[in-house]
């Protein structure tokens, strides 16, 4: 999987601001932090701290909010659920695209290094804009679209083998991480919907009781929308939910070029 690549804010100082643990602690760990401050002039910056773990939770995201709260409280990042549900806290941790929340220290074997997601502009530290990637997602149109009347009973009802059509593809919770991980997504963005948006189409276009399939497909029928992905796979290796975003792209590869013949 390719690693980190810098975002827009290019070339990172790596005389930061060092912060050192009391001199009684034991089991010492160096977190390395990308530090941007549109309002400071010194950008960006790596800003080390000492944490001392032994005082501290398991994982990357206990350690981001030790030093937030007893250490650095300008630091800022996203955080909510603290149980890989809600994707808030994905960022780049040594070098992988990963939710900081689930993603233990012990994993990493030296100073941990922690970044935003790749290739995304930086509103502050760990905080990416993710107003673009929102606005891609909600072109796709995720909800069901109908032209039928609902059944007497007010429910759409579908066989469990359709259902599991689109259960995994639902358990997408849009933390960015596989579109980031995507060097097609990094240097076609402005066109190319990325691997979060077209998983999210994909689960839409095999809802058997979705009724908009046609124009859902012709809505991806564009030189750059769907068809700039190259099948590297880093989506797939990303995702922290175990979903296959590449295997997605693939089918409505496949369901475009059955509709041509």
């Amino acid at each position: 999987m390719a690693e980190f690549s810098l975002p827009a804010n290019s070339k990172v100082r790596k005389d930061g601001r060092v912060f050192k643990a009391p001199a009684s602690a034991k089991n010492v760990r160096v977190f390395k932090i990308y530090r941007f401050d549109p309002d400071s002039p010194e950008n960006p910056r790596l800003d080390s701290y000492e944490v001392d773990m032994d005082g501290c939770g398991p994982m990357v995201l206990d350690a981001l909010i030790k030093i937030k709260n007893e250490i650095d409280s300008t630091l800022s990042f996203r955080r909510s659920c603290r149980e890989g549900i809600c994707g808030s806290c994905a960022m780049n941790i040594d070098g992988k695209n990963a939710l900081a929340c689930v993603s233990a220290c012990a994993e990493v074997r030296n100073d941990i290094r922690i970044y935003p997601l790749p290739h995304m502009p930086v509103v502050k530290d760990l905080v990416p804009d993710l107003t673009h990637f929102y606005a891609q997602y909600a072109s796709i149109k995720p909800w069901l679209q109908t032209r039928t009347a609902p059944p007497p009973d007010g429910e759409r009802l579908q066989s469990k083998e359709d259902q599991e059509k689109v259960d995994r593809p639902s358990a997408c919770i849009l933390c960015a991480c596989c579109s980031t991980s995507c060097p097609s997504y990094w240097w076609n963005s402005d066109r190319y919907l990325g691997p979060a948006a077209l998983l999210a189409a994909y689960r839409w276009i095999v809802d058997s009781r979705d009724e908009a399939t046609g124009e859902r497909l012709d809505q991806l029928e564009d030189p750059f929308r769907l068809y700039r992905c190259h099948t590297i796979m880093n989506c797939t290796e990303a995702c922290p939910k175990d979903l296959n975003p590449a295997k997605a792209i693939s089918e409505i590869k496949q369901m475009m070029a059955h509709r041509r013949h």
